[in-house]
């Protein structure tokens, strides 16, 4: 018996920003405590290397288990990790403080490859009217 993998992953889809996000620019998220939260995580990866990742090796690399890795870990371990994380469904970028509360659109391309933009950037508002791309937004911070 096979297990179902579940994914994060979406293609051709701008993730706008949630609309009770309190940022007015994009803002790079700060540390908590002298350590770096999921988000300045996420922010670092992408913004280091945009359209180079997809959503699910963001969100895997930026979990408790796929951080928990180190560089000894052997290509097995770290397949044997990933599935065993993606074996349930996990939170998508739309969950992520980048869009929630720091101001980032994230763009999925063709392949899935991700960027993120800030909310005052020109290239964000082009992709706000991009008519080929699926327009989701970033999951609230309270209740409606």
């Amino acid at each position: 018996m096979t297990k179902t993998a579940h994914t994060t992953n979406c293609f051709n889809t701008f993730i706008r920003v949630a609309e009770d996000c309190p940022a007015c620019t994009g803002e790079e998220p700060p540390l908590r405590a002298g350590k770096p939260t999921v988000a300045c995580l996420q922010y670092g990866m992408i913004a280091k290397a945009p359209y180079k990742y997809t959503s699910d090796d963001v969100i895997f690399a930026t979990s408790a288990p796929g951080r928990e890795l180190d560089a000894r870990a052997t290509t097995a371990e770290k397949r044997a990790a990933r599935e065993a994380f993606f074996s349930r469904g996990q939170a998508c970028m739309r969950a992520s403080s980048l869009g929630k509360r720091f101001g980032w659109g994230v763009h999925a391309d063709s392949e899935g490859r991700i960027a993120i933009y800030a909310i005052d950037s020109k290239r964000y508002q082009a992709l706000v009217r991009d008519p080929k791309l699926t327009q989701v937004r970033a999951m609230r911070s309270k209740r409606a």
